[in-house]
């Protein structure tokens, strides 16, 4: 029986894996912090504020982290893990306005 090494497309999935969940925390950190200053805001609204602040690199006031590509796509999935998660909640007569 004869061992094989170790394949690098395996790792390399694995740092992939690592670096998504790394955004998607980032993500979620911004979306948390943003509703937590402005207490309700439209979907659209937040969506545009989280991937101007990754844009800019800005975690919050003070706080920098490398900025990176974010899509809208990435914001409203995380938006959906929060919502599922009890962090966020939709106001029942205006479901398209998030709250903290």
């Amino acid at each position: 029986l004869r061992l094989l090494p170790r394949q690098r497309y395996l790792q390399a999935e694995g740092a992939e894996v690592s670096a998504l969940e790394r955004k998607r925390n980032v993500l979620c950190c911004l979306i948390t912090r943003i509703l937590k200053v402005e207490k309700q805001l439209h979907v659209d609204n937040l969506v545009f504020r989280v991937i101007d602040a990754c844009q800019k690199g800005e975690l919050a006031p003070g706080l920098q982290f490398l900025s990176f590509c974010c899509h809208s796509v990435d914001v409203l999935s995380c938006v959906l893990h929060l919502l599922n998660q009890g962090y966020l909640r939709r106001q029942e007569e205006r479901p398209h306005v998030l709250e903290y």
